[in-house]
């Protein structure tokens, strides 16, 4: 097991919070909690060591020129794959509200 933590410039916490995935083979859960104004936290605990820079990349693509709102957002992860982890943020993301 590995424990991963990423930061990010965001913007303003958002009012909800959600919970989707669960963890199990070849999947993950992601907690979205509010976070402070300006930083979106990530924890992400792997089974899959050294995978630090797949996880790093990823977020860098689906927070490109985007501000998301400021968050704490906690990931268990299973051995999913970089497009489970992408579509279980998204389904996150829209129950907070945000787009």
């Amino acid at each position: 097991m590995e424990t991963l933590s990423f930061e990010f410039p965001a913007g303003q916490p958002p009012l909800g919070r959600a919970l989707v995935g669960c963890v199990g083979s070849g999947d993950l859960e992601v907690m979205l909690e509010p976070g402070l104004p300006g930083k979106l936290t990530i924890q992400v605990v792997t089974s899959v060591n050294g995978s630090s820079a797949r996880w790093q990349h990823l977020f860098e693509r689906m927070f490109d020129g985007q501000m998301p709102p400021a968050m704490s957002i906690d990931i268990h992860d299973f051995g999913a794959t970089p497009g489970v982890v992408r579509l279980r943020l998204e389904q996150g993301f829209e129950e907070i509200g945000h787009d």
